[in-house]
């Protein structure tokens, strides 16, 4: 079993290969490939993190950007006469994790220099 911790905006996700997931709104167009910063890479028998994360790479397409569910925020204070009613809806963006694993690229110059 592959899978990846990732980081993005300042929350953690365990993320898999083909998983679909929702983050906070990304500064990419809808079908751009990002690449996601991994805190922790997991394949089996085989656990990288710290400096063996410079190896892996993580990078996902996005689907779409969305809005969250509208959230009812009230502030009211009892015998004064205040009621106040706000909403909110985030902003976000679908995730489509595409590949999960150690750069080709980083390795072989990794094993040359060896």
């Amino acid at each position: 079993m592959t899978y990846a911790i990732v980081k993005t905006g300042g929350k953690q996700y365990r993320v898999e290969q083909g998983q679909s997931l929702l983050v906070e709104r990304l500064r990419a167009e809808e079908g751009d490939t990002v690449s996601l910063q991994p805190l922790l890479y997991v394949d089996g028998d085989t656990v990288l993190d710290g400096e063996g994360l410079s190896l892996v790479a993580v990078s996902a397409t996005v689907v779409a950007h969305e809005r969250g569910p509208k959230l009812r925020v009230v502030k009211f204070k009892p015998k004064r006469g205040y009621k106040r009613r706000n909403g909110h809806r985030q902003e976000l963006t679908r995730l489509q994790v595409e590949q999960i694993g150690l750069n080709a690229d980083k390795t072989s110059a990794k094993e040359k220099a060896s």
